[in-house]
């Protein structure tokens, strides 16, 4: 027996948390009867399960794919205005999503799979799966930094927390930190949240401008070592991400 919410996530229909309002909402049947309650457990061998009037099949095989997400490449399930999207560059069958988001502006490596457990695992901040950005900024007034105390300061404050649209967001770590020609910095960033926009807002709150930002590292996957050139994609196992 499988929990209704945990059904419609392995399925890819939404998430838990969304399959909760969903089910509330009466949008869900169970063999023909109309669901309203949290907690239902079904049999996914047996039990039909209908999602906005469409049977919902169990899923028989995850996949998981890693890509190296070009610029100007959104990075959600459904296109815009003509735009492509990171599903574009992955196999169509079977359905598959991305795990998080980067902006169009960012690039580097982002999941696409079906499974929903390892969406929640590697989404939610409580399981403190750590990504890597390597992130290249323009120094908005250099000459209000003493030079020598500014990896320092950067560091200090990154990793202190910042307090931006009333959260408190702050790096998990500053891995490195290089100065060159006293306008820019090179920093290399690991972080366990996922805040909209977190990298480049706190960057900006202490006046640095992002001007590239590459996710090179997911939990123990790394752009140098998959060697993907962007728009490039390599399937991989559950076990290469964990």
């Amino acid at each position: 027996m499988e929990r209704l919410n945990k059904f419609l996530a392995n399925s890819c229909v939404c998430s838990r948390r969304k399959a909760d309002e969903h089910i509330l909402a009466g949008d869900v049947k169970v063999n023909g009867v109309m669901g309203s309650e949290l907690g239902v457990k079904i049999n996914p061998e047996k039990d039909v399960v209908e999602f906005d009037g469409k049977i919902v099949k169990p899923m028989s095989e995850f996949v998981y794919y890693v890509l190296n997400k070009p610029k100007h490449i959104v990075s959600t399930a459904q296109a815009q205005n003509g735009e492509k999207t990171v599903l574009d560059f992955v196999p169509k069958s079977p359905r598959v999503y991305p795990v998080g988001r980067l902006d169009k502006d960012t690039v580097g490596l982002i999941i696409l799979t079906n499974d929903g457990e390892l969406t929640k695992e590697l989404t939610h901040p409580s399981f403190e799966h750590q990504k890597e950005y390597l992130v290249e900024c323009r120094i908005l007034n250099p000459k209000s930094w003493r030079e020598r105390d500014i990896v320092s300061s950067v560091k200090q404050k990154l990793t202190s927390g910042l307090k931006i649209d009333g959260k408190v967001m702050k790096v998990d770590r500053v891995k490195t930190a290089e100065i060159q020609n006293s306008k820019f910095i090179i920093l290399t960033l690991v972080l366990h949240t996922g805040y909209n926009r977190q990298v480049r807002k706190m960057c900006a709150k202490i006046g640095l401008e992002v001007k590239r930002l590459t996710r090179i590292g997911i939990s123990k996957l790394h752009l140098d070592e998959l060697q993907l050139k962007p728009g490039e994609f390599k399937k991989i196992s559950k076990e290469d991400v964990f």
